[in-house]
């Protein structure tokens, strides 16, 4: 059976020397030389004269001139060609679907949304996702050849082997919905299915170039609280692919704790920062959001960008609800930065980012003030710059990472 977390599916470039070297190129925004790929991938000056002949005849990079470097002859710089290559992201929400398109530099070109279908009918989820990827293609005049394949960012639980997302608690009427080789056929791309917090840190991971680290935990504030992990470059997915499910850890909530709404006052830090709820204590603080007592998916959606809007302006109210959900949220980060002893911590998401000004700083300091906290390392924590189509960014990089990132495991035998 082909891994379709590996993207064993996606077009290939041709072995684990040609990923080395475009990867290293890739990261080198002012490009490299012959020598300096050599120098840096440890391959023979042959075989990086050889690879370079092949992606520079497949478009992949381009030469882009030359530099004199002591008395020896100038040296030609090689270059990324990123509109050569591209690859779709697309991200399930309960509210909206979101859309990407990336160059091989993990540049957004292009994006859309549309409302998100009932799954009620599977076949017409099928087909308005993708109409709209094969709409977001052509609006971008991008050969549809040159669209490596298509990634989607899902709420968990997901079957990985199957391709289909399962039961997602937010998600109440998607169930067993066999996503992934249902689009794949109706699109031609193949498609690779990922949990979105999973996907997120893939993005992160592929997008950070030669700032990457080796572990790090990005904390996903979307509909829900999770935490996609990075260790050892490698993501970590679990037996099932669903690893990530951290809104059951239990802290101190603070000053959102006893709210008259009686959710969250078990300790969880899921429910007790869901953006749902979140908008109730904002109505009970006095800040009107716009949102009604019950609130659905949309509904929810508006009454976060008021409370970005709200945010923006200094409302104090405001400003005080997204620190207090910084802080809870960072308080049961800490347990996870225990158990690993990462060193790095970003947080994104779509319901993140708007709230990321005020949020982040008390999350800092919830996480590297804690007297909880074990290890004695510096602890970085910062907001990703992704915004609110960090999943869908992502699930874009989970085909470029699995088309274009050299694997160990590539140079294992196969009978």
């Amino acid at each position: 059976m082909a891994d379709h977390r590996r993207g064993a599916n996606l077009p290939s470039i041709g072995g684990f020397n040609r990923t080395v070297v475009l990867d290293a190129i890739r990261r080198s925004p002012e490009g490299l030389s012959r020598v300096e790929l050599a120098g840096r991938t440890g391959l023979s000056a042959q075989t990086v004269s050889n690879v370079t002949r092949f992606l520079i005849d497949a478009g992949m990079i381009v030469e882009s001139g030359t530099v004199v470097s002591g008395r020896g002859k100038p040296r030609t710089i090689l270059r990324l060609e990123p509109g050569s290559r591209f690859a779709v992201g697309v991200h399930v929400d309960p509210a909206v679907v979101t859309y990407v398109l990336l160059d091989l530099a993990g540049t957004v070109v292009a994006s859309t949304t549309t409302s998100t279908p009932t799954a009620d009918d599977p076949e017409q989820v099928v087909r308005t996702m993708a109409s709209a990827v094969d709409r977001l293609v052509v609006d971008a005049e991008v050969d549809r050849d040159a669209v490596l394949g298509l990634g989607i960012a899902s709420p968990g639980p997901i079957d990985i082997d199957a391709g289909i997302v399962v039961d997602p608690p937010f998600l109440p009427r998607w169930r067993d919905v066999p996503l992934r080789d249902a689009l794949g056929a109706a699109t031609g791309h193949p498609v690779l299915l990922e949990k979105d917090v999973t996907a997120a840190a893939v993005g992160e991971m592929f997008l950070a170039g030669e700032a990457s680290t080796r572990n790090f935990a990005f904390v996903y504030f979307g509909t829900g609280f999770g935490v996609g992990l990075v260790l050892d470059h490698e993501p970590v997915r679990g037996t099932g692919a669903n690893a990530g499910d951290a809104g059951h850890l239990m802290v101190d909530q603070g000053a959102l704790a006893g709210t008259r709404d009686g959710s969250g006052d078990r300790g969880e830090v899921g429910a007790a920062v869901s953006p749902a709820r979140l908008v109730r204590v904002a109505a009970e603080r006095g800040l009107d959001l716009g949102a009604a007592a019950d609130v659905g998916a949309e509904d929810v959606d508006r009454a976060w960008d008021a409370l970005a809007e709200a945010i923006a302006t200094g409302d104090p109210t405001a400003l005080e609800l997204a620190a207090d959900a910084g802080t809870v949220m960072g308080r049961a980060v800490v347990l996870i930065v225990n158990l690993l002893d990462i060193d790095r911590v970003v947080f994104g998401g779509p319901f993140w980012s708007r709230i990321s000004d005020a949020a982040l700083p008390a999350a800092r300091a919830a996480i590297t003030g804690s007297p909880l906290l074990v290890p004695k390392h510096p602890v970085t924590v910062v907001a990703s710059d992704r915004g609110t189509d960090v999943a869908a960014v992502g699930a874009a990089c989970l085909v470029l990472d699995a088309a274009l990132s050299p694997r160990a495991s590539a140079l294992l035998i196969r009978h």
